[in-house]
């Protein structure tokens, strides 16, 4: 059998047979080598069967992308043995192949479970054809069901970043921690009160990881029943779910090859704590009702705004996922603790907010930016957000809305937050007239304008 040339010239095209995974099962030694040579020099891997049982004991042992499965051959034809693969938990693409067709054949290969069904004898280009629609079809259906969970959860649109913002040395070193541990599969936790940018930095990650053009996939573990968690992420079989007769992938294959950010991990249950123990550590999953794994490759990036450790210590976490976790580290500090980040965040939310809701902007005075830095934010970014949306609603900074900081008489400060606190409270008792708050101070006229310059006043 002669191969005619193959051109490739779609990008897109290319690049998706790259990280294909290809397997091939045909009886004929010469339609296998036909296949292999047409597809290894464009996909990332492909493997071969001569029989039905090599087949499962090439998927037992790894995943695949695409299945290109012959229909006669000896012992269990290629519809029965797909009809079982479904059963068993198989979600790959399959291309049946076959010299003998017919409407019938055709309408039972799809539901089977086939996703495309060529004739022989066939071209290289009508096979290679053949993969891409098949790879796509795939990706479409995993960006579908990526974003229909993200415009459930309400993460959409210019509110979510993908970087980092700010410039004190908190948040820089966060950006430098997450620099130095982009490149390995290590599992990250993310640790910090809520609304201080945990799934943010999470993004920050994959994007410059090697996997920033993958899925990044976040998933709210309390936002999800107990009951359903296991389903979600790692997927069901047909009939596995009472009343839902499909199967579906679930999360975490539809990530493959990407991130998953799962936050607030301490909700999941004991199950789900097990389920996930295994994953992270062999990278395999079981979908429900499932008789074989699927080998995944995933950067999975935790995060918990309570302190896992009491956790463990009351029975309510897993000790030995705690420590599968906790190898890598990052605590993302409260806002108040991000010197003049405040300032640059505002500044941006005041733009993102603007143009999305076609509101006017407004600008912020000296007045404006010393209350937004004297505050203590317990919310965090979020409640920042909050802040700028109401006043941009209302044509105005409603700061007679920040409470004054409540701290209690035994919290240590860091010296820079109570020297800043103490200028800007002197200031508002002075009317903002520097030279009697240096006075009553105790410090220059010149110390106070430094200060006020390095906060952007």
């Amino acid at each position: 059998m002669t191969m005619p040339p193959v051109a490739i010239e779609d990008a897109a095209l290319t690049r998706l047979l790259s990280r294909a995974r290809v397997l091939v099962v045909d009886d004929e030694a010469g339609m296998r080598n036909f296949l292999m040579k047409t597809l290894a020099p464009f996909c990332q891997a492909v493997e071969v069967a001569g029989t039905t049982a090599e087949a499962d004991a090439q998927l037992d042992r790894g995943n695949f992308d695409i299945v290109i499965l012959d229909n006669i051959m000896p012992g269990l034809k290629g519809l029965d043995w797909l009809a079982e693969q479904r059963r068993r938990g198989g979600f790959a693409e399959t291309i049946m192949i076959t010299a003998y067709a017919d409407l019938e054949t055709a309408i039972e290969a799809l539901r089977a479970g086939a996703s495309d069904f060529v004739l022989k004898p066939f071209r290289s280009n009508q096979l290679l054809n053949a993969v891409r629609r098949a790879l796509q079809m795939a990706q479409l259906r995993r960006e579908n069901l990526l974003l229909r969970h993200e415009l459930a959860s309400g993460d959409t649109g210019p509110g979510r970043r993908n970087r980092l913002i700010g410039s004190s040395a908190s948040i820089a070193a966060v950006r430098d921690m997450l620099a130095r541990v982009a490149g390995v599969t290590t599992p990250l936790l993310i640790t910090g009160a809520s609304g201080t940018g945990k799934e943010v930095a999470a993004r920050h990650l994959h994007g410059i990881s090697d996997r920033a053009d993958r899925p990044f996939v976040p998933i709210n573990c309390a936002a999800i029943p107990p009951d359903r968690i296991e389903a979600e992420l790692f997927g069901h079989i047909a009939g596995a779910l009472p009343g839902i007769p499909e199967g579906r992938e679930g999360f975490l294959p539809s990530a493959q090859g990407g991130t998953v950010f799962l936050d607030e991990v301490a909700e999941l249950s004991p199950a789900a704590q097990s389920a996930l123990l295994r994953v992270v550590e062999d990278g395999r999953i079981r979908p429900l009702g499932a008789a074989r794994d699927l080998a995944l490759d995933l950067r999975f990036v935790l995060a918990s705004s309570r302190p896992l450790e009491p956790e463990v210590a009351a029975g309510r976490f897993r000790q030995d996922l705690f420590f599968r976790i906790n190898v890598l580290q990052i605590d993302m500090p409260p806002l108040r603790q991000r010197e003049t980040d405040v300032i640059d965040l505002a500044e941006l939310f005041l733009t993102e907010i603007a143009q999305r809701q076609s509101l006017a902007s407004l600008q912020m005075d000296s007045t404006t930016r010393a209350a937004l830095l004297r505050h203590d934010w317990p919310g965090n970014i979020r409640e920042l957000r909050n802040f700028i949306e109401r006043a941009l609603i209302f044509g105005r900074f409603p700061l007679e809305t920040l409470a004054p900081p409540q701290r209690q008489a035994e919290a240590i400060e860091p010296l820079d937050a109570v020297e800043r606190r103490l200028i800007l409270r002197a200031l508002d008792l002075t009317g903002g007239n520097r030279s009697e708050a240096a006075r009553r101070l105790g410090i220059s006229r010149k110390t106070i304008d430094r200060k006020c310059a390095g906060w952007g006043l």
